[in-house]
């Protein structure tokens, strides 16, 4: 069971993903077995407890507190632990300590620190992020929600107020956005250019930005939507307002709308809008049908091939060969491999993956898992996972961050007999993992040669701190094929399961 010992500092607040980055290092002190940082929220407190990580201490937190929670092997490596993240938190305020400036600690003090300001960025526990979100917009400011948890009602009415300010909401759970050259939470380091996006998927937006950049083009404004905007309820209200910015900015030529498929009627009152605009635009619902296209839009089965329309060429697949390199590797498979793994942290890469396979004909498991699990599969057939769903998340960082529950998983799929492909995604860019190439690369390093062949997509730019071509040399080197988008690595692993 372990030893469960909870600090709880009161009064005390830090951001979402630098909490996250402080539980991936706790869980790394010896004799720890998991460990959490989180604001008490009801929310919190429940996602915590389900994941057996609270005593009697964290549960009575309340949502200004902070609970360090860890599960340890001993009652000596839990105590040792807790004054680890006494230590870790302090850091960042001796650090401060003497500093020409001071961080604020309000809304308020921010905006007067920075002396105004035209877009506010948000991560805070969601029961607090509508609250920040209007002071935003009442100083005439965008707001990008990166929080969760924030309820449809109050996602429907900070929308509302929005579009009576001439403003936009991007978000909740906006997790990326690229803002005239400036990216924004999880995103990459695109060159600025004449396409604009607008995605309810973030790192579909992240991989049509940086396939655009390897064609040679380059992005005005990437713009997140939040994954409910284009639901009945919520009615596209982002996504129509972004399209109303585009259209009105100078510097946009073609626009990029990257979505799963829509409500029927959201979806008419989106491609009523584009017909209206002069622009040319590409649309990809991913997993529609392309009907009802308007003359001045075309439509895009995938996010590579939304980008190549962008960007007016084939570019990316020129001399990728999936057939010739599915021969190849099938020539190093026992034939009684038939199976695709797919083990993914994106969660709109994961899909687009499954899609694929939908397309040729195939049936396939994807994840209904116990919280905090990997999840019990069939013994056979294909079987797609997105290890960036909140049940994979409970009480660690998300595996674009930290890539150890993914990996643990891709350790999983190697080891089983029937698999021929296991397909991975590599996100790099800012707020994900240092090198997590290098992670997946030790983990394929690990296995002997009678293993699956490894298929991959490595989502960023060169100009990313991870360096794209880097992380592609370290999995190329490892075995392991890279394909040049997510839809042709699924492609590759499709061909691969067929030739036996």
């Amino acid at each position: 069971m372990g030893i469960v010992a909870n600090r709880v500092r009161k009064g005390f607040y830090l951001d979402s993903v630098a909490l996250m980055r402080l539980s991936q290092t706790l869980s790394a002190v010896p004799g720890v077995t998991s460990a959490a940082l989180m604001i008490g929220t009801p929310t919190n407190l429940r996602i915590m407890d389900d994941a057996g990580l609270l005593d009697a201490s964290g549960r009575a937190a309340g949502a200004n507190d902070l609970v360090v929670a860890v599960k340890a092997v001993t009652q000596e490596a839990a105590a040792a632990a807790l004054d680890e993240g006494d230590a870790m938190l302090a850091r960042p305020k001796q650090a401060m300590r003497g500093a020409a400036e001071r961080r604020p600690r309000s809304f308020d003090a921010a905006v007067r620190q920075l002396g105004g300001g035209s877009l506010a960025l948000i991560s805070v526990p969601g029961a607090f992020a509508a609250a920040e979100a209007r002071k935003a917009l009442a100083r005439g400011m965008h707001a990008m929600i990166f929080s969760d948890n924030v309820s449809l009602e109050d996602e429907i009415a900070l929308k509302l107020e929005a579009r009576a300010r001439g403003l936009l909401v991007m978000g909740p759970d906006c997790g990326t956005a690229m803002v005239a050259g400036t990216p924004l939470a999880f995103a990459n380091q695109v060159p600025q250019g004449t396409i604009g996006i607008v995605a309810a998927a973030g790192t579909g937006l992240q991989e049509v930005a940086c396939l655009i950049a390897r064609g040679g083009m380059g992005v005005s404004h990437g713009i997140g939507t939040g994954g409910r905007d284009l639901s009945e309820k919520v009615g596209g209200l982002t996504m129509l307002a972004a399209i109303d910015a585009l259209d009105a900015d100078d510097a946009t030529a073609h626009i990029v709308i990257v979505s799963k498929p829509p409500a029927a009627s959201v979806a008419a009152k989106v491609l009523a809008r584009v017909a209206q605009s002069p622009k040319r635009f590409t649309i990809c619902f991913l997993g529609a049908d392309g009907a009802g296209m308007p003359a001045n839009a075309r439509f895009a089965p995938t996010l590579a091939a939304a980008a190549a329309d962008a960007v007016g060429g084939n570019y990316v697949e020129t001399g990728f060969d999936v057939d010739a390199k599915a021969a190849e590797a099938r020539e190093q498979l026992a034939p009684a491999r038939r199976w695709v793994r797919g083990v993914y942290s994106g969660g709109t890469l994961c899909a687009e993956a499954q899609l694929v396979l939908r397309s040729a004909g195939e049936s396939f498991w994807s994840n209904a898992p116990v919280p905090g699990a990997l999840p019990a599969r069939p013994a056979s057939g294909h079987s797609f996972v997105d290890y960036g769903a909140d049940e994979y998340t409970v009480g660690r960082p998300h595996p674009m961050i930290d890539p150890t529950v993914r990996d643990a998983a891709l350790a999983q799929a190697l080891e089983e007999s029937g698999v021929a492909v296991v397909l991975v995604d590599i996100v790099i860019g800012f707020g994900a993992h240092e090198d997590p190439a290098g992670a997946a690369a030790r983990v394929v390093g690990a296995v002997g040669d009678q293993r699956p062949a490894v298929v991959a997509c490595v989502v960023g730019t060169d100009q990313d701190p991870q360096h794209r071509a880097s992380q592609v040399r370290k999995l190329e080197q490892a075995g392991i094929l890279v394909a040049p988008s997510n839809a042709r690595a699924a492609e590759l692993a499709l061909a691969i399961s067929r030739l036996r």
